[in-house]
């Protein structure tokens, strides 16, 4: 969510945020619901100082025994005209709380609209963000690492890991349906010391370790901006209001949520392994091969609250891009970094980066990281504020970023490690994290 007074000010600039994030909104009726609601605001205001002096007025003439009535009986008014007069101004003022009990139901329902329309109203991304419609106009920042060259014929991730008896992608669908598979052995060690091995990178750079629920209210997804418009992407737990969420972003940037900090305890750095579910809906037929776009997954996510200052918050921005990319760098993966253009970004990023890991199988380079900074759309949304040294309150401007995310990040270790003889090189960083194995051999 973004500033009414900004919309309002910088009209053109959402119009084009809009056009350029292909977001649908209708920024014209926001405007005229917002006309109405300051309308409403307005007149009801008018119509309750109306109704305290005719409030005020109506005890006057209530009371005989009060010096003003004695006083106007004194000066000629009839007992009877003070009783018409009386029955007049409060007849009036019956009219007047009749209106304003009117309006405040109008403004119910204007609220309402005004919410619903400022949920879809997108960020506007910074001047650096390239204009483009969807991920084939993303710009790349900068390579690091040659991907292999093979002198043999490499197997993909999927037959690697039927072979080695890791992965079991059979199983898991008849457990599941589609999209879903086990891992077993060696397989799950792997896929554990990936995650050890990233959140200890991630706790050694100052962020601390959470444990959150990953079954949230739905205002978590509101307030972080996975709804309105991610529902069809969420399981959902209907009847308790709930959703499992697609990343832990949602409880750790949503846990400040309707507090007031202080700046002195701000930047607050957080970091959390999760679980993360995702439907996947209307995904059909893209990247469905194997482990790539599943239904739950592991993921270390590092979020990061911080002062409503632009400088600052670019400087995290590029400081969570960089602690995901030494994970790469350790397990000696070749990756990019793209910057992700408007159409790709989504509603509510200012910038956005994504890192993508060289996958021989896809004889190219597949998502792995995904890096976002939103300034204030999260904390408008969540009420999440701080104190300035000035005493006055802030929104805080929120950032995350994927330290690690598997199994997807095993499709590059699998496939680039891989041996002539089938067998799977463990990567040195993560030996420590596996009993000191360092190949994985069929049995």
């Amino acid at each position: 969510m973004i500033d009414i007074k900004l919309i309002r000010d910088e009209t053109e600039k959402v119009r084009k945020a809009i056009r350029d994030k292909n977001i649908a909104c209708d920024l014209d009726r926001l405007i005229a619901v917002d006309d109405r609601r300051r309308a409403i605001q307005q007149e009801a205001d008018q119509l309750r100082q109306q109704s305290n002096e005719l409030s005020n007025q109506i005890g006057l003439y209530k009371n005989p025994k009060g010096k003003w009535y004695q006083d106007a009986l004194a000066k000629g008014t009839t007992a009877d005209q003070l009783k018409a007069e009386g029955d007049k101004i409060q007849a009036d003022s019956a009219r007047i709380k009749q209106r304003i009990k009117e309006l405040e139901e109008e403004e119910k329902t204007i609220a309402d609209d005004f919410r619903a329309l400022m949920l879809t109203v997108p960020q506007i991304p910074s001047a650096k963000t390239p204009i483009g419609k969807n991920d084939t106009q993303n710009v790349e920042v900068r390579r690091v690492g040659e991907p292999r060259a093979f002198d043999f014929e490499p197997k993909d991730h999927v037959q690697l890991g039927k072979d080695l008896n890791i992965i079991d992608i059979e199983r898991g669908v008849k457990l599941a349906g589609t999209r879903n598979y086990l891992l077993r052995g060696a397989g799950t060690m792997l896929h554990q010391a990936v995650l050890r091995l990233a959140m200890d990178l991630i706790i050694e750079r100052g962020f601390e370790p959470m444990t959150v629920p990953v079954v949230v209210r739905d205002e978590m997804m509101y307030g972080t901006g996975y709804f309105p418009g991610g529902e069809e992407q969420a399981y959902r737990c209907e009847r308790d209001a709930k959703s499992l969420v697609g990343t832990a972003e949602v409880s750790l940037t949503a846990m400040y949520g309707d507090e007031i900090l202080d700046e002195a305890q701000l930047p607050i750095r957080l970091a959390a392994v999760s679980t993360c579910f995702r439907r996947e809906a209307g995904a059909a037929g893209k990247d469905t091969y194997g482990i790539y776009r599943i239904h739950y997954f592991e993921k270390v996510e590092q979020v990061v609250l911080c002062k409503a200052d632009e400088a600052e918050s670019e400087k995290h921005h590029h400081a969570i891009i960089a602690n995901a990319e030494a994970v790469l760098q350790k397990l000696e993966l070749p990756y990019r970094v793209m910057m992700v253009c408007t159409g790709d970004m989504g509603q509510g990023k200012v910038e956005m980066y994504d890192i993508e890991t060289w996958m021989p199988s896809r004889k190219g380079y597949g998502e792995t990281h995904s890096a976002s900074r939103l300034g204030e759309f999260q904390a408008r949304r969540l009420n999440l504020r701080y104190r300035g040294a000035d005493k006055k309150t802030y929104f805080c401007h929120t950032l995350n970023n994927t330290v690690i995310a598997s199994p997807r990040i095993l499709i590059p270790i699998l496939e680039q490690y891989q041996n002539a003889d089938g067998s799977v090189t463990v990567p040195e960083a993560l030996r420590p994290y596996m009993g000191g194995l360092s190949v994985i051999a069929a049995r």
